[in-house]
Formats: C-alpha cells, structure tokens, sequence
C-alpha cells in the first residue's frame, strides 16, 4: 500500500514540471501564401485609357508623376514650338504678300529667314511630338512588364556577378594582354 502511494505521488509530483508550451499555431492549419497575379492586359488597357493607372493597378505608385511630368514637359516643348512655327508661317505667308520682309517679335526677316525659323520650329515641334507618343507607349509596355514580372523569382538562389577579366592570347610575336568585363548568372 505504501508502494502505491509513493508511486501515486510521485506522479502527480511530476506533473507539475511537466508542462507542454502554448500552441502558438493556428489551430486552421498552415496555409500556402498564394501568389497574386496580375493581369498583364488590363494592366496595358487601364494605361492607354489614362497614362499611369496602368502603374496605380500594378502598385508601383512613384512611377505615376514620373510619366506625368514627362509628358507634361514634352506637352509644354510642343506647344511652344508650335506657337513659333505658327508664327513664322503666318509671317512668311505675309511677307510672300508684303514684297519680302516681315516684322516677327519686332524683328525684321526676309522670307528665306523666315522659311529657315519655320523649318526650325517645326521640326522641334515634331520631335514633342514624337516624344510624346513614345512615352505614351512606354507608359503602356512599363504596365505590362511590370504585371508580367510580379511573380518573379528572385531569391537567393539566383546570382549575377560582374567582375573585372584579364586574359591573354597568342600572336606571331608573343602574348597580347586583354581586358574585359565578365559577368556570370549562376543558378543554384
């Protein structure tokens, strides 16, 4: 009887230390973080509807006044050199009527100046122009990229090095010296 009572309580003696730790796991069991995608599309079509929303839908919220001040700044070269050309064409077409000067700015040019302004003036109006579009454009590729590459791996098992080469080749009259840039992609 004493046998059963020590061993009775040196059981419940034990319990005491034996304490399990709190469950700090979700009782739901683990769940796999799932990738988000993007839809590369609507990226591309929310940009060419509005310049920038295409970036808004993708998160990438810093790129918005860039393309904005862009265009911006174009549209503003655009509308200036458009402004001069107009003026120089309305004064070369007066002075083809006048007998061959006209007063620009209160300045005073034959019609071969006036034709080389014009020229002047459209052609930088034509490169806003162009700038203009090609950003438009950019705006759109830079959404759709980027909806393409937000699932991107890029974890440590990629690496990409560029280090400095020395190398050196034979020739008719002794070893020439080479340098270069090495760059390596390793895959691990």
């Amino acid at each position: 009887m004493r046998r059963k009572f020590i061993f009775v309580f040196f059981l419940s003696f034990i319990s005491i230390f034996l304490k399990s730790q709190i469950d700090t796991v979700n009782s739901g069991g683990v769940k796999n973080k799932k990738a988000v995608y993007q839809s590369a599309r609507r990226a591309s079509i929310l940009s060419a509807v509005i310049p920038g929303l295409g970036q808004a839908y993708n998160g990438k919220y810093w790129k918005i006044p860039v393309i904005y001040a862009g265009l911006g700044g174009l549209g503003y070269f655009f509308y200036v050199n458009n402004t001069h050309y107009n003026n120089y064409r309305a004064a070369l077409i007066q002075s083809q009527v006048d007998g061959g000067t006209a007063v620009v700015d209160g300045r005073v040019y034959s019609t071969s100046q006036l034709q080389t302004q014009k020229l002047y003036y459209r052609k930088f109006r034509d490169f806003a122009g162009i700038g203009i579009a090609a950003l438009y454009i950019l705006n759109i590729i830079d959404a759709n990229v980027d909806a393409h590459l937000k699932t991107f791996d890029v974890s440590d098992d990629l690496s990409l090095s560029v280090d400095p080469w020395q190398g050196s080749y034979s020739t008719a009259r002794g070893y020439k010296t080479v340098t270069g840039i090495s760059i390596k992609l390793n895959f691990k």
